[in-house]
């Protein structure tokens, strides 16, 4: 399959095109969004030059699977997945800050701990930690939605003094991250995984509260393998994980960060295909399922097809 790293549809109702890192998202007459979930890959913030053969399948739909099992805890903004590597939903109002849940200590809350901080978006965290330690209860580091550059931390006190978010909608908005990140959690264990951290976006529409974009994929969650979880950090050994942490460790050998002056490494060919088989694996370890490759002749006219069929439909 070829990647689709971009699309530039003209939808009959059409009033904008929002290109997001991985996502090209359709405001259809202020009532529906359309988003297309590329194969388009990022990390440290910077989309890197090649996509990701059904990379975007994969998040589109692990993604449709956990808002469909999340949404007696807090309605979504889903209303239909045409195509597999496309949701159309609600036209939600985004609230500018993700709500990033850790149950370890490890990414970038360990990069941050190993340098020597102990507060993280004012949570202080105790000393003589180590990577891939199990807190013992979830933390929620929020950050800010950065549209360029990278998101930055941000305690509960500034998101409130800065009136990014009212007090009462961020406090529903962190017991729902909670609720989701124990269902979560629990979808994995049966699974035999470890749902590590993970991010979740919320906004609102007529004073109600959604959850929006994607949830559990492993563009935006974590996941270790339960089986030797125990055994390798007693030893202090890496874990065995499924998320896209493995493309930063091969990005930071290659000498790249993300920061000012660096230059994106070369991706061979070899390694995109790696890249294509874990996520399906991760596809596959996550929801029990055999990976079904969607028909690959003729994608972008597959695509948008299948968006004009549902909004004729919905007309």
């Amino acid at each position: 399959m070829e990647a689709i790293a971009k699309t530039n549809f003209n939808f009959p109702g059409q009033l904008s095109l929002y290109k997001g890192k991985v996502r090209d998202v359709y405001n259809i007459d202020d009532q529906y969004l359309v988003m297309v979930v590329t194969d388009r890959i990022s990390a440290f913030d910077v989309v890197l030059p090649k996509g990701i053969p059904y990379k975007g399948q994969v998040l589109n739909q692990i993604a449709e699977k956990f808002l469909d099992a999340t949404s007696d805890i807090v309605e979504n903004w889903k209303i239909s997945s045409p195509d597999p590597m496309v949701t159309i939903g609600r036209k939600v109002e985004p609230l500018p800050v993700e709500m990033v849940i850790r149950g370890y200590l490890t990414g970038h809350a360990w990069r941050e701990y190993k340098s020597g901080k102990r507060i993280l978006c004012g949570i202080s965290l105790p000393e003589g930690m180590k990577e891939n330690q199990k807190f013992d209860r979830p933390i929620i580091t929020p950050t800010t939605k950065a549209h360029v550059g990278h998101d930055e931390d941000i305690s509960f006190e500034e998101i409130i003094d800065q009136g990014l978010v009212p007090e009462d909608i961020y406090t529903q908005v962190e017991k729902y991250t909670y609720q989701l990140f124990q269902r979560g959690t629990g979808m994995a264990e049966k699974m035999g995984l470890i749902l590590v951290d993970t991010k979740y976006e919320f906004g609102t529409l007529d004073g109600r509260i959604y959850l929006i974009d994607e949830i559990h994929t492993p563009d935006s969650s974590r996941y270790f393998y339960g089986d030797t979880y125990a055994e390798n950090f007693a030893r202090g050994l890496e874990q065995r994980q499924l998320s896209k942490e493995f493309v930063r460790q091969w990005l930071i050998e290659n000498n790249f960060q993300g920061k000012e002056g660096q230059t994106v490494p070369f991706m061979p060919d070899s390694f995109v295909s790696e890249i294509s088989e874990r996520y399906i694996e991760l596809y596959e370890q996550i929801t029990g399922e055999a990976f079904k490759r969607a028909d690959a002749a003729n994608v972008m006219a597959r695509i948008e097809n299948n968006i004009r069929n549902f909004l004729d439909t919905a007309k």
